[in-house]
């Protein structure tokens, strides 16, 4: 068991208990928030993190540092997630009825504080909707990769990913503007 109460795989890997304590520490909250964008569920979230966790203390030993640590983790991160993504294809999405939304309003302090919940959970679901490498980006730029370490991450060029992301951005502003719509 590592410090932080985590029970990794036994084996002749103590020399990588140090290492992957050090992606935790630097990573676990990005990663967390990351799974957002792939599930909906706190349940399939936590699923989630738990396969790229173990994805990415499998992958340790093969880490070489030609690249970050931070681009390495994400590129396994959302490899895991996008694999997760696939296989989970096939399970009903999940809706918010208007009464839902209702009592998401009412359990919360104040007006504003609902309609940013809501907003956030628009958004969340309009980044979920997106295709995999779409999602990517977004999730990627949305925690503060600058466009040359989503290159990395992604393998697309740098120009690309910008023009990208300046197309995804207008599109995620525009629904968070306009908000849920009947359909």
């Amino acid at each position: 068991m590592t410090r932080t109460g985590l029970v990794l795989p036994a084996g002749d890997r103590e020399g990588d208990v140090p290492r992957f304590e050090e992606v935790l520490r630097e990573h676990a909250r990005a990663l967390q928030r990351l799974t957002f964008g792939y599930e909906a569920s706190p349940e399939h979230r936590r699923d989630l993190l738990q396969e790229i966790l173990v994805a990415l203390w499998r992958a340790l030993p093969s880490f070489e540092g030609r690249s970050s640590l931070k681009t390495w983790v994400f590129r396994i991160a959302h490899n895991v997630s996008a694999s997760h993504s696939l296989r989970e294809r096939r399970r009903p999405k999940s809706w918010r009825s208007l009464e839902d939304v209702g009592e998401l309003a009412s359990s919360v302090d104040g007006e504003a504080a609902a309609l940013s919940r809501i907003r956030v959970e628009a958004l969340g679901n309009t980044v979920r909707a997106l295709r995999p490498l779409d999602r990517q980006l977004v999730l990627l730029f949305l925690e503060g990769f600058a466009p040359g370490e989503i290159a990395e991450v992604t393998g697309l060029s740098d120009t690309n990913v910008t023009t990208k992301l300046s197309r995804l951005r207008a599109v995620l502003r525009k629904h968070v503007e306009e908000g849920p719509r009947d359909e």
